[in-house]
C-alpha cells in the first residue's frame, strides 16, 4: 500500500497533465513526442522499468533497495495507463461545454480545470484504479528497487516487503508449507484488487461521463 500509494502520488499528476495538454493543446511536434513516449512506456516490459529505476534512484539515490525506488518503478507502470485513459475520458466532454465556457469569459485554462476535468472526473477515476490494479501484482519492478524485508521497514527508504515478492520467494521455495503461504498471499492479492474493481465501480457508476448526462 506505501508502494502503490506513492506510484499513484507521482503518476496521477504527471499522467493527467499529459493527458491535457494532448486533448486541449495538441502542439505539433510536442504533442507528438509526448504520445509517442506515453504508447513507448505502455509497451515496455516491467523487468526493463525496474532496471530503470535501479540505475535512476537506487544506485545514484537511496544507494540501496528501497520502497522510494519501488514506488518511483511502479509510478512510472502507471503513467502511460493514466494518460491514455485520461486522454479518452477527456475527449468525450462535449465541445459545447467547452464554448459555453468560452462565452461566459472563462480562459482556456479555466475551462480545463473548472468545465472539462469535472465532467471527466468519473472516467478519469476509474483510469486511476485500473492502472493501480495493473501495477499492485507486478514483481519484477520491485525485485530490482525494493527487494524484500522479514521485518516492518523502519522507513521508506528502507527495505520494503510487497504482496507479489512475498509470493515469488515462497513459490520458487522447496517447502510445501512455503507454497501453501504463496497461495494464500496471491488469493489475499486477488481479493485487494477485487476490492478495488468493485469500489470503483461503485464509486463512479457506470462510468459515464456528468458531462454527458448533463448534454
Amino acid at each position: 500500500f506505501l508502494m502503490v500509494g506513492m506510484a499513484t502520488a507521482f503518476s496521477v499528476p504527471v499522467g493527467l497533465l499529459a493527458a491535457i495538454y494532448l486533448t486541449e493543446y495538441r502542439s505539433g511536434l510536442l504533442g507528438k513526442t509526448v504520445r509517442f513516449v506515453a504508447e513507448m512506456l505502455g509497451s515496455v516490459p516491467s523487468i526493463v522499468i525496474g532496471i530503470f529505476g535501479y540505475y535512476v534512484v537506487v544506485k545514484p539515490v537511496t544507494q540501496h533497495f528501497s520502497g522510494l525506488a519501488g514506488g518511483f518503478a511502479l509510478g512510472v507502470m502507471m503513467i502511460p495507463i493514466v494518460v491514455r485513459a485520461s486522454e479518452e475520458a477527456l475527449k468525450l466532454v462535449p465541445k459545447t461545454l467547452r464554448n459555453a465556457s468560452s462565452a461566459l469569459g472563462a480562459s482556456q485554462w479555466q475551462t480545463i480545470v473548472r468545465v472539462t476535468v469535472p465532467a471527466a472526473l468519473p472516467a478519469i477515476i476509474t483510469a486511476i484504479f485500473l492502472a493501480i490494479a495493473r501495477v499492485a501484482g507486478e514483481t519484477a519492478p520491485l525485485l530490482l528497487t525494493a527487494s524484500s524485508n522479514t521485518f516492518w521497514p523502519r522507513s521508506l527508504n528502507d527495505f520494503t516487503p510487497s504482496l507479489p515478492v512475498y509470493i515469488f520467494n515462497y513459490a520458487v521455495s522447496p517447502y510445501e508449507d512455503w507454497h501453501r503461504q504463496a497461495w494464500a498471499a496471491a488469493f489475499v492479492l486477488l481479493v485487494v484488487i477485487m476490492v478495488l474493481n468493485f469500489g470503483i465501480r461503485l464509486l463512479a457508476g457506470k462510468r459515464v461521463l456528468q458531462a454527458s448526462q448533463a448534454d
